[in-house]
């Protein structure tokens, strides 16, 4: 058995705004096992800034891990702890080795083209009338459920778009969701959380910066709009941490990103407690390559969890690859008609 990675840059269609900043591309890595003829790949995929593996031996670490891939997933998993993209990729290269087709992870309703995956649209953040175009462009998608992205432009202007969105569509047409990215001062943040609730939201995602948990925990209990925990959860590794952190915090929602927080095992983990305390949660991408999407997206779906999951970033690049995953009216579909233009070889003889 042996292992290569190779780094790949992901160039976004439009720079996309976030309280963090604007992206114009992401990198990103995959990792290819060969053993007795077969190949399978996986992807590790960090956010500048946000990943707690934004480290500067990551390289080394991905090198680490083909000069030990001998040793297997589970191993490899304990070892790379503090590694959460790279336990994600070497969970899913696994698989990929070991399934019939290296793309056809997790074989189910879903990867047959019978069932589909409700998602929510996700609206950039960027100058009001961008951000009002966007919107339209998803309710007219057929989307129920478009998620916001908060805390970048004047607080004001942007109740202004949530009051344009109540005035055309009222909260049995679409559910909105907004993410302030931890934009929120923690003096400040119940005041605008007490305006946002006007508008009927289903939820708000890490109104303060993580690492505040005193405060976060005083805003769950005091909120009139349900809070989801998301940067909260990168680099919380250990099970008694992660227990620790819900039962102080006690968060309406968490949501999980498999490349923040140790790939399928690690999200499970998640599942398990949150269930455990009776909060609720949803799963989202990191936004990965259609190569992890594709993973992520046939695992969740086995998670049977019918409330909208944040999948739907397959087409934010302009040099992603083309694959069975397709958004239709608000859902993610798998049309096993479509083939993968991905080569395994090629790309390992490109990407040397």
């Amino acid at each position: 058995m042996k292992a290569t990675y190779h780094k790949y840059i992901l160039n976004f269609k439009r720079a996309s705004g976030t309280s963090r900043g604007i992206m114009t591309e992401k990198e990103t890595w995959f990792i290819i096992i060969e053993n007795e003829g077969k190949k399978g790949i996986g992807e590790c995929g960090i956010l500048r800034g946000l990943s707690i593996d934004d480290r500067p031996d990551y390289e080394a670490k991905l090198e680490w891990v083909c000069a030990n891939i001998h040793h297997g997933k589970d191993w490899l998993w304990e070892a790379l702890i503090e590694f959460p993209s790279i336990q994600f990729g070497v969970e899913m290269a696994f698989q990929s080795l070991n399934s019939e087709k290296p793309f056809l992870l997790f074989p189910s309703d879903f990867t047959k083209g019978l069932k589909s995956i409700v998602i929510n649209g996700l609206v950039w953040m960027g100058e009001e009338a961008f951000m009002k175009q966007q919107i339209e462009e998803k309710l007219a998608d057929g989307f129920s459920c478009v998620k916001l992205k908060i805390g970048a432009i004047d607080f004001d202007k942007e109740l202004q778009l949530l009051r344009f969105i109540r005035e055309h569509f009222g909260p049995e047409q679409v559910e909105i969701r907004v993410d302030a990215n931890g934009a929120f001062s923690e003096e400040l943040a119940l005041d605008k959380i007490n305006q946002l609730s006007e508008f009927k939201l289903h939820s708000i995602e890490q109104p303060i910066q993580k690492n505040n948990t005193d405060s976060m925990s005083e805003l769950c209990k005091k909120t009139p709009l349900p809070i989801a925990l998301d940067e909260e959860l990168i680099g919380v590794f250990t099970q008694t941490d992660k227990e620790r952190l819900l039962q102080k915090i006690k968060p309406q929602y968490i949501i999980l990103k498999p490349s923040f927080i140790g790939g399928f095992r690690g999200t499970k983990d998640w599942i398990t407690l949150a269930e455990k305390y009776n909060i609720g949660w949803w799963i989202t991408s990191a936004l990965e390559s259609n190569i992890g999407l594709n993973a992520i997206a046939q695992w969740t779906f086995l998670q049977h969890n019918s409330m909208p999951q944040g999948l739907g970033t397959g087409a934010l690049y302009t040099n992603n690859f083309d694959c069975p995953l397709e958004v239709e009216n608000g859902q993610l579909w798998y049309k096993d008609n479509l083939d993968w233009k991905f080569e395994i070889d090629r790309f390992q003889s490109q990407n040397r």
